[in-house]
Protein backbone atom coordinates (compact mmCIF):
# COMPACT_ATOMS: atom_id res chain seq x y z
CA UNK A 1 0.00 0.00 0.00
CA UNK A 2 1.06 3.55 -0.02
CA UNK A 3 2.82 4.91 2.65
CA UNK A 4 1.63 8.06 3.79
CA UNK A 5 3.77 8.82 6.72
CA UNK A 6 7.02 8.42 5.53
CA UNK A 7 8.57 5.98 8.07
CA UNK A 8 11.98 5.46 7.31
CA UNK A 9 12.31 1.68 5.43
CA UNK A 10 15.64 1.29 7.84
CA UNK A 11 13.97 1.71 11.32
CA UNK A 12 10.97 -0.38 9.68
CA UNK A 13 13.79 -3.19 9.12
CA UNK A 14 15.34 -2.39 12.62
CA UNK A 15 12.44 -3.01 14.27
CA UNK A 16 11.59 -6.58 12.73
CA UNK A 17 15.64 -7.59 13.57
CA UNK A 18 15.44 -6.55 17.22
CA UNK A 19 11.93 -8.58 17.28
CA UNK A 20 13.33 -11.48 15.85
CA UNK A 21 15.89 -11.32 18.07
CA UNK A 22 13.71 -10.86 21.48
CA UNK A 23 12.14 -14.14 19.62
CA UNK A 24 14.32 -16.54 19.06
CA UNK A 25 15.30 -17.66 22.57
CA UNK A 26 11.65 -18.35 23.05
CA UNK A 27 11.02 -20.62 20.00
CA UNK A 28 14.04 -22.29 20.78
CA UNK A 29 12.60 -22.96 24.65
CA UNK A 30 9.61 -24.30 22.52
CA UNK A 31 11.41 -26.39 20.11
CA UNK A 32 12.67 -28.45 23.23
CA UNK A 33 9.56 -28.58 25.30
CA UNK A 34 6.50 -29.80 25.34
CA UNK A 35 3.23 -29.78 27.35
CA UNK A 36 -0.05 -31.84 28.95
CA UNK A 37 -1.94 -30.03 26.37
CA UNK A 38 0.16 -30.42 23.45
CA UNK A 39 0.03 -34.15 23.94
CA UNK A 40 -3.21 -33.83 24.61
CA UNK A 41 -3.94 -32.08 21.56
CA UNK A 42 -2.15 -34.96 19.11
CA UNK A 43 -4.82 -37.32 20.92
CA UNK A 44 -7.63 -35.40 19.63
CA UNK A 45 -6.10 -34.88 16.25
CA UNK A 46 -5.63 -38.88 16.50
CA UNK A 47 -9.54 -39.23 16.70
CA UNK A 48 -9.79 -39.47 20.59
CA UNK A 49 -12.76 -37.78 21.39
CA UNK A 50 -15.35 -37.89 24.44
CA UNK A 51 -15.47 -38.13 28.15
CA UNK A 52 -15.71 -40.22 31.23
CA UNK A 53 -18.91 -39.88 32.88
CA UNK A 54 -17.68 -37.03 35.27
CA UNK A 55 -17.13 -35.15 32.07
CA UNK A 56 -13.54 -35.32 32.38
CA UNK A 57 -12.25 -35.71 28.39
CA UNK A 58 -10.73 -38.99 27.36
CA UNK A 59 -7.71 -37.09 26.46
CA UNK A 60 -6.83 -35.72 29.76
CA UNK A 61 -7.37 -39.51 31.17
CA UNK A 62 -5.04 -40.93 28.77
CA UNK A 63 -2.61 -38.16 29.06
CA UNK A 64 -2.21 -38.20 32.99
CA UNK A 65 -1.81 -42.45 33.00
CA UNK A 66 0.73 -42.14 30.38
CA UNK A 67 2.95 -39.30 32.82
CA UNK A 68 2.66 -41.02 35.93
CA UNK A 69 3.68 -44.43 34.11
CA UNK A 70 6.18 -43.38 31.56
CA UNK A 71 6.36 -39.61 31.91
CA UNK A 72 5.98 -37.48 28.76
CA UNK A 73 9.58 -36.34 27.79
CA UNK A 74 8.98 -39.18 24.82
CA UNK A 75 5.88 -37.69 24.40
CA UNK A 76 2.13 -39.29 24.39
CA UNK A 77 2.09 -40.98 21.15
CA UNK A 78 4.66 -43.62 21.64
CA UNK A 79 3.55 -45.34 24.39
CA UNK A 80 -0.15 -44.94 23.70
CA UNK A 81 -0.31 -46.50 20.27
CA UNK A 82 2.28 -48.80 21.71
CA UNK A 83 0.30 -50.20 24.25
CA UNK A 84 -3.00 -50.18 21.57
CA UNK A 85 -0.84 -52.05 19.49
CA UNK A 86 -0.02 -54.78 21.94
CA UNK A 87 -2.85 -54.21 24.29
CA UNK A 88 -5.63 -55.28 22.29
CA UNK A 89 -7.84 -52.22 22.39
CA UNK A 90 -10.36 -51.58 19.83
CA UNK A 91 -9.25 -47.71 19.59
CA UNK A 92 -7.93 -45.46 21.79
CA UNK A 93 -11.23 -44.45 23.64
CA UNK A 94 -10.87 -48.32 24.84
CA UNK A 95 -7.42 -47.81 26.05
CA UNK A 96 -8.53 -44.28 27.74
CA UNK A 97 -10.66 -45.91 29.62
CA UNK A 98 -8.88 -48.76 30.94
CA UNK A 99 -6.29 -46.52 31.76
CA UNK A 100 -8.64 -44.51 34.07
CA UNK A 101 -9.63 -47.75 35.98
CA UNK A 102 -5.35 -48.41 36.55
CA UNK A 103 -5.72 -51.44 34.06
CA UNK A 104 -3.40 -50.22 30.91
CA UNK A 105 0.15 -50.62 30.78
CA UNK A 106 2.32 -47.99 29.29
CA UNK A 107 6.14 -48.23 27.80
CA UNK A 108 8.93 -46.65 26.18
CA UNK A 109 9.11 -49.15 23.16
CA UNK A 110 12.45 -50.33 21.22
CA UNK A 111 12.90 -51.58 17.65
CA UNK A 112 10.25 -53.18 16.13
CA UNK A 113 7.42 -52.49 18.54
CA UNK A 114 8.51 -48.26 18.42
CA UNK A 115 8.73 -48.60 14.69
CA UNK A 116 4.73 -50.28 14.58
CA UNK A 117 3.70 -47.92 17.23
CA UNK A 118 5.22 -44.90 15.30
CA UNK A 119 3.75 -46.20 12.11
CA UNK A 120 -0.09 -46.43 13.69
CA UNK A 121 0.35 -42.73 15.33
CA UNK A 122 1.44 -41.47 12.11
CA UNK A 123 -1.38 -43.21 10.06
CA UNK A 124 -4.26 -41.73 12.75
CA UNK A 125 -2.56 -38.50 12.53
CA UNK A 126 -2.55 -38.16 8.81
CA UNK A 127 -6.72 -39.12 8.97
CA UNK A 128 -6.94 -35.99 11.54
CA UNK A 129 -4.71 -33.58 9.58
CA UNK A 130 -6.66 -34.92 6.49
CA UNK A 131 -9.69 -33.46 7.89
CA UNK A 132 -7.87 -30.22 8.28
CA UNK A 133 -7.31 -30.06 5.26
CA UNK A 134 -10.62 -31.03 3.83
CA UNK A 135 -12.14 -28.13 5.59
CA UNK A 136 -9.97 -25.72 4.34
CA UNK A 137 -10.94 -26.38 1.23
CA UNK A 138 -14.44 -26.31 2.38
CA UNK A 139 -14.32 -23.15 3.51
CA UNK A 140 -12.93 -21.67 -0.07
CA UNK A 141 -15.88 -23.66 -1.92
CA UNK A 142 -18.07 -21.81 0.59
CA UNK A 143 -16.78 -18.71 -0.24
CA UNK A 144 -17.01 -19.06 -3.85
CA UNK A 145 -20.59 -20.18 -3.53
CA UNK A 146 -21.44 -17.40 -2.07
CA UNK A 147 -19.30 -14.29 -1.59
CA UNK A 148 -16.57 -12.74 0.39
CA UNK A 149 -17.36 -9.65 2.07
CA UNK A 150 -15.95 -6.26 1.31
CA UNK A 151 -13.72 -4.69 3.98
CA UNK A 152 -13.74 -3.82 6.87
CA UNK A 153 -14.84 -7.14 8.03
CA UNK A 154 -17.56 -5.97 10.70
CA UNK A 155 -17.44 -8.35 14.11
CA UNK A 156 -19.75 -9.21 16.41
CA UNK A 157 -19.98 -11.32 19.47
CA UNK A 158 -22.57 -12.96 20.56
CA UNK A 159 -22.48 -15.19 24.01
CA UNK A 160 -25.38 -16.22 26.23
CA UNK A 161 -23.89 -19.04 28.09
CA UNK A 162 -26.17 -21.65 25.45
CA UNK A 163 -25.50 -22.32 22.10
CA UNK A 164 -28.71 -22.89 21.40
CA UNK A 165 -29.72 -18.86 22.84
CA UNK A 166 -26.56 -18.24 20.61
CA UNK A 167 -27.24 -19.59 17.53
CA UNK A 168 -30.69 -17.46 16.48
CA UNK A 169 -29.14 -14.49 17.61
CA UNK A 170 -25.65 -15.26 15.32
CA UNK A 171 -28.23 -15.38 12.44
CA UNK A 172 -30.33 -12.53 13.39
CA UNK A 173 -26.68 -10.14 13.56
CA UNK A 174 -25.29 -11.80 10.23
CA UNK A 175 -28.66 -10.88 8.41
CA UNK A 176 -28.16 -7.03 10.03
CA UNK A 177 -24.78 -6.59 8.33
CA UNK A 178 -21.93 -9.04 10.91
CA UNK A 179 -19.20 -10.29 8.50
CA UNK A 180 -18.01 -12.52 11.75
CA UNK A 181 -19.89 -13.80 14.76
CA UNK A 182 -17.15 -14.60 17.65
CA UNK A 183 -18.44 -16.55 20.54
CA UNK A 184 -16.95 -15.13 23.60
CA UNK A 185 -16.39 -18.09 26.15
CA UNK A 186 -17.21 -18.49 29.41
CA UNK A 187 -15.52 -16.98 32.26
CA UNK A 188 -12.94 -18.58 33.40
CA UNK A 189 -12.36 -21.03 30.92
CA UNK A 190 -9.04 -20.18 30.05
CA UNK A 191 -7.95 -21.16 33.48
CA UNK A 192 -9.83 -25.02 32.97
CA UNK A 193 -7.29 -27.65 32.39
CA UNK A 194 -9.39 -29.76 30.38
CA UNK A 195 -11.70 -28.91 27.14
CA UNK A 196 -15.31 -29.07 28.64
CA UNK A 197 -17.47 -31.98 26.35
CA UNK A 198 -20.61 -31.38 24.10
CA UNK A 199 -22.91 -28.56 23.86
CA UNK A 200 -23.76 -26.44 27.05
CA UNK A 201 -26.39 -24.47 28.07
CA UNK A 202 -25.32 -22.95 30.86
CA UNK A 203 -22.43 -20.73 30.80
CA UNK A 204 -20.95 -17.68 32.61
CA UNK A 205 -20.67 -14.30 30.67
CA UNK A 206 -20.30 -16.66 27.88
CA UNK A 207 -20.36 -19.91 26.15
CA UNK A 208 -18.16 -22.51 26.87
CA UNK A 209 -15.57 -23.50 24.00
CA UNK A 210 -16.34 -27.08 22.92
CA UNK A 211 -16.45 -29.02 19.74
CA UNK A 212 -19.64 -29.62 19.89
CA UNK A 213 -20.61 -25.81 20.30
CA UNK A 214 -18.29 -25.34 17.21
CA UNK A 215 -20.17 -27.87 15.17
CA UNK A 216 -23.23 -26.09 15.72
CA UNK A 217 -22.57 -22.42 15.22
CA UNK A 218 -20.32 -23.31 11.98
CA UNK A 219 -23.46 -25.05 10.48
CA UNK A 220 -26.07 -22.60 11.39
CA UNK A 221 -23.80 -19.92 9.83
CA UNK A 222 -23.37 -22.16 6.83
CA UNK A 223 -27.08 -22.19 6.43
CA UNK A 224 -27.24 -18.21 6.69
CA UNK A 225 -24.35 -17.65 4.42
CA UNK A 226 -26.29 -19.54 2.14
CA UNK A 227 -29.51 -17.60 2.57
CA UNK A 228 -27.54 -14.54 2.64
CA UNK A 229 -25.23 -15.37 -0.48
CA UNK A 230 -22.08 -14.12 1.98
CA UNK A 231 -19.61 -16.12 3.80
CA UNK A 232 -20.11 -15.78 7.46
CA UNK A 233 -17.05 -15.81 9.48
CA UNK A 234 -16.29 -17.91 12.85
CA UNK A 235 -14.34 -17.06 15.30
CA UNK A 236 -13.91 -18.70 19.51
CA UNK A 237 -10.68 -18.23 21.48
CA UNK A 238 -7.23 -20.58 21.47
CA UNK A 239 -5.78 -19.14 24.60
CA UNK A 240 -5.65 -20.77 28.27
CA UNK A 241 -3.99 -24.01 29.92
CA UNK A 242 -5.80 -25.83 26.47
CA UNK A 243 -4.87 -23.46 24.29
CA UNK A 244 -3.22 -26.21 21.59
CA UNK A 245 -6.34 -28.55 22.00
CA UNK A 246 -9.19 -25.59 21.04
CA UNK A 247 -6.83 -24.97 17.92
CA UNK A 248 -6.94 -28.29 17.30
CA UNK A 249 -10.84 -28.52 17.22
CA UNK A 250 -11.18 -25.41 16.00
CA UNK A 251 -9.46 -26.77 12.15
CA UNK A 252 -11.44 -29.58 12.72
CA UNK A 253 -14.92 -27.99 12.43
CA UNK A 254 -13.78 -25.19 10.29
CA UNK A 255 -13.57 -22.00 12.67
CA UNK A 256 -12.23 -19.00 10.60
CA UNK A 257 -10.69 -17.08 13.35
CA UNK A 258 -9.51 -17.73 16.84
CA UNK A 259 -7.96 -14.80 19.32
CA UNK A 260 -4.61 -16.28 19.74
CA UNK A 261 -1.81 -13.39 21.43
CA UNK A 262 1.36 -14.33 22.64
CA UNK A 263 1.09 -12.32 25.70
CA UNK A 264 -2.74 -12.24 26.77
CA UNK A 265 -2.85 -15.65 28.88
CA UNK A 266 0.48 -14.61 30.84
CA UNK A 267 -0.68 -10.82 31.73
CA UNK A 268 -4.37 -10.83 32.22
CA UNK A 269 -4.87 -14.41 33.02
CA UNK A 270 -1.71 -15.00 35.09
CA UNK A 271 -0.94 -18.30 32.72
CA UNK A 272 3.00 -19.45 33.28
CA UNK A 273 4.90 -17.44 30.38
CA UNK A 274 6.43 -20.85 30.01
CA UNK A 275 3.68 -22.62 29.24
CA UNK A 276 2.26 -19.92 27.45
CA UNK A 277 4.64 -19.88 24.26
CA UNK A 278 5.03 -23.34 24.18
CA UNK A 279 1.17 -24.54 23.84
CA UNK A 280 0.90 -20.75 21.61
CA UNK A 281 3.26 -22.38 18.79
CA UNK A 282 1.57 -25.76 18.22
CA UNK A 283 -1.04 -23.57 18.09
CA UNK A 284 -0.15 -21.40 15.89
CA UNK A 285 1.24 -24.22 13.64
CA UNK A 286 -2.59 -25.39 13.92
CA UNK A 287 -3.69 -22.51 12.79
CA UNK A 288 -1.24 -21.99 9.98
CA UNK A 289 -2.38 -25.12 8.53
CA UNK A 290 -6.03 -24.92 8.19
CA UNK A 291 -5.90 -21.76 7.45
CA UNK A 292 -7.44 -20.04 10.34
CA UNK A 293 -6.53 -16.06 10.95
CA UNK A 294 -5.18 -15.43 13.98
CA UNK A 295 -6.37 -12.39 16.05
CA UNK A 296 -4.17 -10.90 18.84
CA UNK A 297 -4.83 -9.16 21.81
CA UNK A 298 -3.24 -5.88 22.11
CA UNK A 299 -5.70 -3.48 22.57
CA UNK A 300 -5.98 -5.20 25.95
CA UNK A 301 -3.03 -3.80 27.22
CA UNK A 302 -4.93 -0.52 26.63
CA UNK A 303 -7.18 -0.81 29.27
CA UNK A 304 -4.75 -1.64 32.43
CA UNK A 305 -2.02 1.22 30.70
CA UNK A 306 -2.31 4.50 29.36
CA UNK A 307 -2.99 4.54 25.78
CA UNK A 308 -0.87 7.46 24.86
CA UNK A 309 2.03 6.43 26.83
CA UNK A 310 2.33 2.93 26.08
CA UNK A 311 1.15 3.29 22.56
CA UNK A 312 4.75 1.68 21.92
CA UNK A 313 3.91 -1.37 23.50
CA UNK A 314 1.22 -2.49 21.49
CA UNK A 315 3.49 -1.92 18.55
CA UNK A 316 6.51 -4.14 20.02
CA UNK A 317 3.96 -6.51 20.79
CA UNK A 318 2.71 -6.52 17.32
CA UNK A 319 5.92 -7.40 16.00
CA UNK A 320 6.51 -10.07 18.45
CA UNK A 321 3.30 -11.63 17.39
CA UNK A 322 4.70 -11.14 13.44
CA UNK A 323 7.68 -12.52 14.01
CA UNK A 324 6.25 -15.72 16.11
CA UNK A 325 3.20 -16.17 14.13
CA UNK A 326 5.85 -16.31 10.68
CA UNK A 327 7.63 -18.26 12.41
CA UNK A 328 4.61 -21.18 13.26
CA UNK A 329 4.19 -20.79 9.40
CA UNK A 330 0.99 -18.26 9.23
CA UNK A 331 0.90 -16.03 6.30
CA UNK A 332 0.35 -12.14 6.30
CA UNK A 333 -2.79 -12.91 5.26
CA UNK A 334 -3.32 -15.14 8.48
CA UNK A 335 -1.58 -12.35 11.00
CA UNK A 336 -5.28 -10.44 12.14
CA UNK A 337 -2.83 -8.18 14.64
CA UNK A 338 -5.00 -6.03 17.15
CA UNK A 339 -5.10 -2.78 18.29
CA UNK A 340 -7.24 -0.17 19.89
CA UNK A 341 -9.34 3.16 19.88
CA UNK A 342 -8.76 3.67 23.63
CA UNK A 343 -7.47 7.38 24.07
CA UNK A 344 -9.22 9.70 26.60
CA UNK A 345 -11.77 11.69 24.74
CA UNK A 346 -10.30 14.58 27.11
CA UNK A 347 -6.81 14.30 25.71
CA UNK A 348 -6.48 17.17 23.10
CA UNK A 349 -6.00 15.51 19.69
CA UNK A 350 -7.32 12.70 20.59
CA UNK A 351 -8.61 11.83 17.45
CA UNK A 352 -5.38 13.09 15.63
CA UNK A 353 -3.65 10.50 17.85
CA UNK A 354 -5.53 7.36 16.72
CA UNK A 355 -5.44 8.40 13.68
CA UNK A 356 -1.47 8.08 13.95
CA UNK A 357 -1.42 5.21 15.74
CA UNK A 358 -3.70 3.08 13.51
CA UNK A 359 -2.03 4.69 10.56
CA UNK A 360 1.40 3.32 11.56
CA UNK A 361 -0.19 -0.18 12.19
CA UNK A 362 -1.73 -0.20 8.96
CA UNK A 363 1.64 0.62 7.07
CA UNK A 364 4.22 -1.51 8.99
CA UNK A 365 2.06 -4.26 8.69
CA UNK A 366 0.17 -3.54 5.24
CA UNK A 367 -0.94 -7.33 4.40
CA UNK A 368 -2.19 -8.16 7.44
CA UNK A 369 -5.96 -8.44 8.35
CA UNK A 370 -5.84 -5.91 11.03
CA UNK A 371 -8.23 -5.82 13.85
CA UNK A 372 -9.00 -2.81 15.14
CA UNK A 373 -10.95 -2.86 18.66
CA UNK A 374 -13.67 -0.26 19.51
CA UNK A 375 -13.46 2.52 22.89
CA UNK A 376 -14.34 0.17 26.19
CA UNK A 377 -12.24 2.42 29.06
CA UNK A 378 -13.76 5.46 28.69
CA UNK A 379 -17.55 4.34 27.69
CA UNK A 380 -19.78 5.47 30.66
CA UNK A 381 -23.13 5.73 31.37
CA UNK A 382 -23.85 8.12 28.78
CA UNK A 383 -25.12 6.68 25.88
CA UNK A 384 -25.31 9.15 23.53
CA UNK A 385 -21.33 10.45 24.43
CA UNK A 386 -20.47 6.46 23.83
CA UNK A 387 -22.61 6.53 20.37
CA UNK A 388 -20.34 9.62 18.89
CA UNK A 389 -17.42 7.98 20.74
CA UNK A 390 -17.88 4.59 18.77
CA UNK A 391 -18.74 6.53 15.48
CA UNK A 392 -15.34 8.20 15.76
CA UNK A 393 -13.46 5.00 16.48
CA UNK A 394 -15.80 3.82 13.06
CA UNK A 395 -14.76 6.84 11.33
CA UNK A 396 -11.08 6.19 12.19
CA UNK A 397 -11.30 2.28 11.02
CA UNK A 398 -12.37 3.42 7.38
CA UNK A 399 -10.12 6.20 7.46
CA UNK A 400 -7.01 4.17 8.00
CA UNK A 401 -8.18 0.83 6.00
CA UNK A 402 -8.48 -1.65 9.00
CA UNK A 403 -9.72 -5.02 7.72
CA UNK A 404 -11.88 -5.57 10.93
CA UNK A 405 -13.70 -3.01 13.06
CA UNK A 406 -15.19 -4.85 16.30
CA UNK A 407 -18.31 -3.03 16.84
CA UNK A 408 -18.57 -0.39 20.16
CA UNK A 409 -22.38 -0.77 21.76
CA UNK A 410 -23.03 2.22 23.45
CA UNK A 411 -24.05 0.42 26.72
CA UNK A 412 -21.21 -2.08 26.90
CA UNK A 413 -19.88 0.18 29.67
CA UNK A 414 -23.32 -0.03 31.48
CA UNK A 415 -24.45 -3.68 31.19
CA UNK A 416 -24.29 -6.67 28.86
CA UNK A 417 -26.03 -5.14 25.35
CA UNK A 418 -28.84 -6.17 24.44
CA UNK A 419 -30.07 -7.18 20.89
CA UNK A 420 -31.39 -3.98 20.32
CA UNK A 421 -28.22 -1.83 21.21
CA UNK A 422 -26.24 -4.54 19.07
CA UNK A 423 -28.85 -2.77 16.20
CA UNK A 424 -27.78 0.16 17.16
CA UNK A 425 -24.19 -0.15 16.66
CA UNK A 426 -24.80 -2.11 13.63
CA UNK A 427 -26.44 0.64 11.87
CA UNK A 428 -23.68 3.12 13.11
CA UNK A 429 -21.18 1.33 11.13
CA UNK A 430 -22.70 0.45 8.34
CA UNK A 431 -23.45 4.62 7.88
CA UNK A 432 -20.52 5.31 8.28
CA UNK A 433 -18.90 2.79 5.98
CA UNK A 434 -21.47 4.02 3.50
CA UNK A 435 -20.88 7.10 4.17
CA UNK A 436 -16.93 7.64 4.75
CA UNK A 437 -15.76 4.24 3.19
CA UNK A 438 -13.41 5.84 0.45
CA UNK A 439 -12.39 8.77 3.12
CA UNK A 440 -9.01 6.62 3.42
CA UNK A 441 -8.18 7.24 -0.59
CA UNK A 442 -8.34 11.01 0.26
CA UNK A 443 -6.49 10.39 4.04
CA UNK A 444 -2.84 12.31 3.03
CA UNK A 445 -1.47 13.61 6.16
CA UNK A 446 1.44 16.35 6.20
CA UNK A 447 4.26 14.31 6.15
CA UNK A 448 5.95 16.65 8.86
CA UNK A 449 2.41 17.19 10.24
CA UNK A 450 1.29 16.17 13.68
CA UNK A 451 -0.31 12.54 12.29
CA UNK A 452 3.16 11.55 10.88
CA UNK A 453 5.64 13.01 13.84
CA UNK A 454 3.55 11.60 16.49
CA UNK A 455 3.57 7.93 14.31
CA UNK A 456 7.80 8.15 13.93
CA UNK A 457 7.61 8.66 17.61
CA UNK A 458 5.90 5.95 18.65
CA UNK A 459 8.25 3.86 15.98
CA UNK A 460 11.36 5.38 17.53
CA UNK A 461 9.66 4.33 20.87
CA UNK A 462 9.29 0.92 19.55
CA UNK A 463 12.71 0.23 18.65
CA UNK A 464 14.18 1.50 22.04
CA UNK A 465 11.94 -1.09 23.79
CA UNK A 466 12.86 -3.72 21.47
CA UNK A 467 16.30 -3.30 21.86
CA UNK A 468 16.00 -3.02 25.97
CA UNK A 469 13.82 -6.13 25.71
CA UNK A 470 16.79 -8.18 23.58
CA UNK A 471 19.39 -7.00 25.81
CA UNK A 472 17.71 -8.41 28.67
CA UNK A 473 15.42 -11.46 27.27
CA UNK A 474 11.31 -11.21 26.68
CA UNK A 475 10.93 -13.48 29.90
CA UNK A 476 12.91 -10.80 31.91
CA UNK A 477 10.98 -7.62 30.15
CA UNK A 478 7.16 -9.63 30.90
CA UNK A 479 8.42 -10.18 34.59
CA UNK A 480 9.51 -6.21 34.97
CA UNK A 481 5.53 -5.24 33.55
CA UNK A 482 6.34 -4.35 30.27
CA UNK A 483 3.13 -4.81 28.70
CA UNK A 484 -0.01 -4.01 30.20
CA UNK A 485 1.41 -2.62 33.75
CA UNK A 486 1.15 -6.26 35.32
CA UNK A 487 4.05 -7.63 36.44
CA UNK A 488 4.43 -11.91 35.48
CA UNK A 489 7.62 -13.69 36.42
CA UNK A 490 9.00 -16.80 33.97
CA UNK A 491 8.28 -19.37 36.81
CA UNK A 492 5.23 -17.89 38.49
CA UNK A 493 1.81 -18.54 37.62
CA UNK A 494 -0.72 -21.46 36.60
CA UNK A 495 0.28 -24.37 34.42
CA UNK A 496 4.62 -24.32 34.45
CA UNK A 497 3.69 -27.76 36.37
CA UNK A 498 2.18 -29.22 32.80
CA UNK A 499 5.92 -28.14 30.85
CA UNK A 500 8.07 -30.71 30.58
CA UNK A 501 11.26 -30.66 28.69
CA UNK A 502 11.99 -33.52 26.01
CA UNK A 503 14.24 -36.25 25.85
CA UNK A 504 16.61 -37.47 23.35
CA UNK A 505 13.86 -39.56 20.96
CA UNK A 506 11.01 -37.62 21.55
CA UNK A 507 7.82 -38.06 19.52
CA UNK A 508 5.25 -36.05 18.10
CA UNK A 509 3.85 -36.99 15.03
CA UNK A 510 1.76 -33.93 14.71
CA UNK A 511 4.45 -31.54 15.29
CA UNK A 512 6.84 -33.81 11.97
CA UNK A 513 3.78 -33.30 10.10
CA UNK A 514 3.40 -29.46 10.76
CA UNK A 515 7.26 -28.70 10.58
CA UNK A 516 7.52 -31.14 7.13
CA UNK A 517 4.66 -28.67 5.59
CA UNK A 518 5.75 -25.34 7.11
Amino acid sequence: MQTRLKLDPAVVREARSLAAKAGQPIVAMAKTHTTVSVERAVLRLAGLGGADPDGMPWVNRLVDAVREATGLEHGVALPAFDALLTGGYDNLAGLAAAAAEGKAAFRIPAGADARAARAAASAALATGFGRIDANRAHRQRMIEQTSEPGKPWIYLIVATGDIYEDIPQAQAAAREGADIIAVIRSTGQSLLDYVPEGATREGFAGTYATQENFRLMRAALDETSRELGRYIRLTNYASGLCMPEIASLAGLERLDMMLNDCMYGIIFRDINPRRTFIDQRFSRQIHARAGIIINTGEDNYLTTADAVDAAHTVVVSQLMNEFFGKEAGLADSQLGLGHAFEISPAVPDSFLLELAHAQLVRELFPDAPLKYMPPTKHMTGNVFAGYLLDAFFNLAGVMTDQSILLIGMMTEGIHTPFLSDRDLALENVRYVRRAAGRLGQEFRPDPDGFVARRARQVLGESVDLLRKIGSQGLLNAIADGTFGVTKRPADGGRGLDGVVERAEGYYNPASEILEVNQ
